[in-house]
C-alpha cells in the first residue's frame, strides 16, 4: 500500500510516523510545499521576541531524520496541483526546478492546513514593511527585518490571541506597539467579561489599542496607516494577524465536497466524499463533540491527534473520530487566558439559545497563603440538563489547570451537577479547599434551580429601569462594579439589620459584583420574602 500525505507541519508528520510504527511494509511519501516540516508554529511569536533564540530548535524533525529513523520519504518544496480520483494519481510541481510529474497513490491524505488572509487595503501591495506570520520562512524574514531595520514602532493588525502574542513579543524588544482590530474587544473568541481583563493588561504595559477600527489605506510604502475614523498611524513595521483560509482549492477542483467556509467536509473516519481520500487538521470541517454541529478544527493539537487516529484507522482499527471540543491557552504578559468548548459568542453564532452562564472570581489558592489572586472563570451550560458547553478563565495562576480539568469533564460528558463532586488536589499554595471548579458547579446548580435568579439588564423594561431599585452591596472602601449605576447602597455586612429599608412592592436588583456576595445577599433577601434578582453585568 502506498500512502501519500500532502502537508508536513502538524497532522501530516503525526500520521506518517504513527503509520510507520504500525506497519513496516507500507510505502509512505510526504509532500510539503514549504522548506521545512514538523515545526513549532505556535512558537513563532516567541522567536520574534527572542524568548526562543535558536531557530533550529523550532524544527522537531527534518526530512533526513524522517528517512533515517522512520523510512519515510519527504519531499519539501513540492506542491500538489491536481488530484485525479479516478486514476488515483496526483500532479506535483517541484518548486525548485518547476518540473511537473505524477504520483500514484492507494491512499491520499490532505493535511494542507491554512494560509493567512490579508484584507483588501489600498496601498498594501506597495508596502515593504508589511508581513504575515504563518511559517518558519515568515519568522526568519521578520526577524531579519527586526535586526537590520531596528524598528521603534510597530502595528499588529488583528487583536485575536495570535495577534496579541505577536504584540507582546514585539514589546519585549522595546518596540512601541499599536494593535488595530475591527471588533470592539480583544482576544476573540473570549467573551466580553474576560476580554476586558485582557485589554486592561495590554494597556497597562503600554500597548495602544485601536478597537472597532479598520485600515482604509496604507501610505508611504507602509509607514503610515489611515484608519476609518481618520486617525493616521505612523509605523515602521506592520504584521497582519487577520485570520486564515483553508488550503482547499485543489481538493475542490477534484470534486471533494467543501463547507460554505471552504473547509473540507469529512466523516467520522476522517474520510472525504471521494474514495481513498482523507483529510485532517486546519483544512477540515468535522463535528463538535459537544453539540454535534459542523465545526472546523483549527488547532495544531487537534491536527496531531487526528493524524495519530487516522493512522490507526488506515491500519484497520475500528475507530472513529469523536468530534472536536476545542481548547486553547495563551500567555498575555502576566495573565494566562484559556478556554474550552463554546464561548457565548460561538453559541449565539450557532443559533444555540438554550444555555445559561455564570461568572465567578474565586481565589486561585487559599486566601491566607501569600500571593492569592482572583481567578476569573466563566462557565456555559445547558439551561435544562446542566450539560457543560464550555468555559473560559483569565488570571495569574491556575488558569490552564482549571480549563484542562473542565475539558476532561466535557470529554466525560459531565454536567454542572457533577462538578461539586470532583475530587481535585488541594494544598494552600495551589488551590482552595473547595476548588474553583467545585464552586462553579455549586453556583451553576443554584442558578438552574433558581436558588438565585439572575437577569440581564436588557431583560428589564426600559420604563422600569428609571424607577428600579438597584442595590449595591459592596463594603465600605470597595469600588462599585458592573455596568449599572446603583440607586441604593447597603453593605452586605449590614443588610440583615437594615431589611426594613428595602421595598416589598417591587423587585430588588443586586448590581453585579465579583465573588460570593451577590449569592449570599440574594439568599438572605429571598429568605425574608423579598423579590430579588442579581444583574448579570
Amino acid at each position: 500500500m502506498k500512502v501519500i500525505i500532502i502537508g508536513g507541519v502538524a497532522g501530516g508528520p503525526s500520521l506518517a510516523t504513527r503509520l510507520r510504527r504500525l506497519d513496516e511494509t507500507v510505502e509512505i511519501l510526504l509532500l510539503e510545499r514549504g522548506a521545512h516540516i514538523s515545526y513549532a508554529s505556535c512558537a513563532l511569536p516567541y522567536y520574534l521576541g527572542d524568548v526562543v533564540t535558536d531557530f533550529d530548535r523550532l524544527i522537531e524533525r527534518t526530512p533526513a531524520l524522517m528517512q533515517e529513523k522512520n523510512n519515510i520519504e519527504v519531499r519539501v518544496q513540492h506542491e500538489m496541483t491536481a488530484i485525479d480520483a479516478t486514476t488515483k494519481t496526483i500532479t506535483v510541481t517541484d518548486l525548485t526546478t518547476q518540473t511537473t510529474y505524477q504520483e500514484q497513490y492507494d491512499v491520499l491524505v490532505l493535511a494542507t492546513g491554512s494560509r493567512a488572509v490579508l484584507p483588501a487595503i489600498k496601498g498594501l501591495a506597495a508596502a515593504t514593511n508589511c508581513f504575515t506570520l504563518r511559517n518558519l520562512e515568515d519568522a526568519a524574514t521578520i526577524k531579519q527585518f527586526l535586526v537590520q531595520q531596528q524598528p521603534q514602532t510597530a502595528t499588529v493588525v488583528g487583536a485575536g490571541v495570535a495577534g496579541l502574542e505577536i504584540a507582546e513579543n514585539l514589546h519585549a524588544r522595546g518596540i512601541a506597539v499599536t494593535v488595530v482590530d475591527q471588533l470592539p474587544t480583544v482576544a476573540a473568541p473570549y467573551d466580553a467579561e474576560l476580554a476586558a481583563l485582557i485589554a486592561e493588561e495590554l494597556t497597562s504595559y503600554g500597548i495602544t489599542l485601536q478597537l472597532g477600527q479598520t485600515i482604509t489605506a496604507i501610505e508611504a510604502a507602509g509607514r503610515q496607516l489611515l484608519l476609518a475614523n481618520g486617525t493616521r498611524l505612523d509605523t515602521e513595521l506592520v504584521i497582519f494577524a487577520t485570520g486564515v483560509r483553508p488550503n482547499s482549492e485543489v481538493a475542490a477542483a477534484a470534486g471533494i465536497k467543501l463547507a460554505a467556509d471552504h473547509h473540507i467536509i469529512v466523516d467520522e473516519k476522517l474520510a472525504t466524499n471521494l474514495p481513498a481520500i482523507y483529510a485532517i487538521g486546519d483544512v477540515i470541517e468535522t463535528k463538535s463533540y459537544i453539540t454535534g454541529l459542523a465545526t472546523p478544527s483549527m488547532l495544531s493539537s487537534a491536527a496531531n491527534r487526528q493524524g495519530h487516529l487516522l493512522a490507526d484507522i488506515l491500519s484497520g482499527k475500528a475507530l472513529t473520530y469523536p468530534g472536536f471540543i476545542g481548547s486553547g491557552v495563551a500567555k498575555i504578559f502576566n495573565l494566562t487566558a484559556s478556554f474550552v468548548g463554546y464561548t457565548e459568542q460561538a453559541l449565539q453564532a450557532a443559533g444555540i439559545t438554550n444555555y445559561q452562564t455564570i461568572f465567578i472570581t474565586p481565589f486561585d489558592h487559599a486566601a491566607f497563603y501569600p500571593g492569592a489572586q482572583r481567578l476569573n472563570l466563566k462557565l456555559l451550560f445547558d439551561d435544562q440538563s446542566g450539560k457543560l458547553l464550555g468555559g473560559q478563565a483569565v488570571g495569574l495562576r491556575g488558569v490552564d489547570k482549571r480549563i484542562g480539568e473542565l475539558s476532561v469533564a466535557i470529554s466525560g460528558r459531565l454536567t454542572v451537577f457533577d462538578l461539586p463532586a470532583l475530587e481535585l488536589p488541594y494544598s494552600p499554595p495551589y488551590s482552595t479547599t473547595r476548588d474553583p471548579l467545585n464552586t462553579a458547579g455549586y453556583v451553576a446548580i443554584n442558578q438552574l434551580q433558581r436558588a438565585v435568579v439572575t437577569v440581564d439588564l436588557a431583560a428589564i423594561p426600559v420604563a422600569e429601569r428609571k424607577t428600579a431599585y438597584f442595590l449595591d452591596i459592596s463594603e465600605a472602601g470597595q469600588p462599585a462594579s458592573g455596568s449599572v449605576l446603583a440607586t441604593h447602597h447597603i453593605p452586605l455586612s449590614a443588610l440583615r439589620a437594615r431589611l426594613n429599608e428595602l421595598p416589598t412592592e417591587q423587585p430588588i436588583y443586586i448590581t453585579f459584583r465579583k465573588g460570593a456576595g451577590p449569592y449570599n445577599a440574594a439568599r438572605l433577601l429571598a429568605g425574608n420574602g423579598f423579590n430579588v434578582q442579581v444583574l448579570a453585568e
